[in-house]
């Protein structure tokens, strides 16, 4: 199993949003069975609530559902355990890797906005997705319309990553 996390601060707004939008992703392109992508944060401040109501509205808009949800924090033993590790701003990019165990454990760590296509040649400090925790239904709209647009490059990237195992 090819394992994906996407990590955001608590983990009830953006990386779980993510997880759930690589979830449905996955299965529409038939990887169900070889990939599982799940969410975490990387500081401890949510840990055990449920997603953000807002970020739960915007999610069942779309026919997605959170209500499984519970947040939790990043664990060290994760860097092992993942194929992938998907921060969602630059904060969370930095934390990862200045705390990935070793070096190979830290490759595994892109800005999920690495994956969008429009991305190429963007500097990583104009990648992240800001926290929508501090606006309005319009900032997860638009948390919603970057992790989109991230989201098909990821597919295509873990694809190609299982085709060649």
């Amino acid at each position: 199993m090819y394992r994906v996390i996407t990590v955001c601060t608590g983990n009830i707004c953006r990386s779980p949003m993510a997880e759930i939008m690589l979830a449905r992703a996955f299965m529409e392109a038939g990887l169900q069975h070889v990939v599982s992508v799940d969410s975490a944060g990387t500081t401890e401040w949510e840990v055990g609530k449920p997603i953000d109501p807002r970020a739960a509205a915007k999610l069942a808009s779309q026919d997605l559902a959170s209500a499984e949800h519970v947040a939790r924090h990043f664990e060290a033993s994760w860097y092992r355990d993942r194929h992938l590790i998907l921060a969602l701003d630059l904060d969370h990019y930095e934390h990862l890797r200045a705390n990935a165990p070793d070096a190979e454990s830290s490759q595994k760590v892109r800005l999920m906005r690495e994956f969008e296509p429009s991305s190429a040649g963007v500097p990583l400090r104009e990648l992240g997705i800001y926290d929508p925790w501090f606006g309005d239904k319009e900032d997860f709209e638009t948390t919603w319309a970057l992790i989109n647009g991230a989201v098909p490059g990821v597919v295509d990237h873990v694809k190609n990553v299982v085709r060649d195992r």
